[in-house]
């Protein structure tokens, strides 16, 4: 069995994750300010909207994931969904950020249509792209290595829009936003499907079991959840991770134009969201000598820190404290968010090891499950904390609005990472993960 992915494989894997971000970094950075400030949506309503059509969408990953393990054609189990998926993801993308003249309530009901059947594309193409990283390599460290790479150009996708989203809009827009955010969602969603076709035709499945060779009926795929407390404990983490991401991404643009006064700044801060590949590149290293578990603990741990200082520097209203703490929390978050994919591939190996059934499908779809749910509340909690704050769209804030806005992008971020932490403490299976590989590859 070949372990070894060549480079080439790798980047395109990668490939895949840059376009999965060019859409998913719109939603996470500025979908609530689209909805709020372009489309004129009322912000409880928004909030409303995250959790009603997160906790809905959120419950097709494990549906996504039994059908993967249900899959097989020539092409493989994962493999197969980029081709197909590709175009209408990119096309719903597009429909999401456009702007019809309706009632209010049509205007609601066009983005619970529209925002709902993204979420569920988005699973049915980016799941497909975690489930895959188990059967391209066995060896454990290799995934490590492919799944940095992956991240990396997870980033490039996100640097994309952090840098590249608000000029463009206002260069397609020339003073109409809803015009410039459908154009520049236009020009990413298709860069997105070209991608998608190239992570299709450069990835291999090689990992092969009986399991993986025939589809995976859905009573034996649960078996593999059986006692398997690490894939338990990386879905929670999973979900506060992404209720901690949600709510900082969001709010920044508010924090920074209402507290700071500092609009011209979003581009700038959002695109220090790279400093994650920092992280992300020291991580193969530092989980070789430390264990992966301790390593993804360092950084969430480093990332509760940065918000302590983030709220120093809110207090005093220094700039430069504020970037030094956005800049070490996204170098901290990069060894927790590089390792995320790459522990999830070694509970699939777990699940087997304890079960005998290999349940890639169902066990990765918690990653798509995570992000979703935790997107869900924390895009939702974002929203009704500013509508208990009394924001007001494009108006100067009260008191209470600027302390709302404040607890979004500092407190809810520094609460999950602290719960993260607490879960990480439990994680083990780095202890038995050279015991689990040897008898795994001497049954294959």
């Amino acid at each position: 069995m070949g372990n070894q992915v060549s480079w080439k494989e790798r980047i395109s894997y990668g490939l895949g994750d840059t376009a999965s971000n060019l859409v998913f970094q719109m939603i996470t950075l500025y979908l609530m300010f689209f909805y709020t400030d372009v489309y004129g949506l009322n912000v409880a309503a928004v909030g409303t909207l995250f959790l009603v059509a997160r906790i809905i969408d959120a419950f097709d990953s494990p549906i996504i994931g039994v059908l993967i393990d249900r899959t097989h054609t020539r092409w493989g189990k994962s493999r197969p969904y980029f081709l197909w998926l590709a175009v209408p993801f990119g096309l719903v993308a597009v429909l999401t950020f456009m702007t019809p003249d309706l009632s209010e309530t049509g205007k609601i009901v066009y983005a619970y249509a529209t925002y709902i059947t993204l979420g569920i594309l988005y699973a049915a193409i980016n799941l497909p792209l975690t489930s895959l990283l188990p059967s391209m390599t066995g060896n454990s460290q290799e995934r490590t290595v492919v799944n940095s790479v992956r991240m990396i150009g997870g980033q490039l996708g996100g640097l994309i829009v952090s840098i590249g989203a608000l000029p463009l809009v206002a260069a397609f827009g020339q003073g109409n936003q809803q015009q410039g955010f459908l154009w520049t969602m236009i020009l990413f969603a298709s860069i997105a499907v070209v991608f998608f076709f190239i992570t299709f035709a450069n990835t291999r499945e090689r990992v092969q079991t009986a399991s993986s060779r025939q589809a995976v009926p859905f009573k034996e795929s649960v078996k593999a959840l059986k006692g398997n407390l690490p894939w338990w404990l990386l879905l929670f983490i999973n979900v506060f991770f992404w209720v901690a991401f949600t709510s900082k991404g969001q709010s920044a643009v508010f924090f920074l134009k209402y507290n700071l006064g500092r609009e011209d700044l979003v581009p700038l801060v959002n695109s220090l969201n790279v400093l994650m590949l920092v992280g992300i590149a020291l991580m193969p290293a530092m989980a070789r000598r430390m264990g992966k578990r301790n390593t993804a603990l360092l950084g969430i741990i480093i990332g509760a820190v940065s918000q302590l200082i983030m709220y120093a520097g809110a207090v005093a209203s220094s700039i430069p404290v504020l970037v030094g703490a956005v800049i070490l929390g996204n170098i901290g978050i990069g060894f927790t968010a590089g390792l995320m994919y790459a522990m999830l591939a070694d509970t699939v190996d777990y699940g087997e090891w304890k079960s005998g059934v290999r349940a890639q499908g169902l066990l990765t779809a918690s990653s798509s499950f995570g992000v979703k749910f935790g997107m869900g509340i924390g895009g939702a909690i974002a929203a009704w904390v500013l509508a208990l704050g009394h924001y007001a769209p494009n108006q100067k804030q009260t008191a209470s609005g600027l302390a709302a806005i404040q607890f979004n992008f500092v407190w809810i971020p520094f609460i999950c990472f602290l719960l993260c932490a607490v879960l990480y403490a439990f994680y083990k299976l780095d202890e038995v993960e050279e015991k689990m590989i040897g008898e795994l590859e001497g049954r294959r």
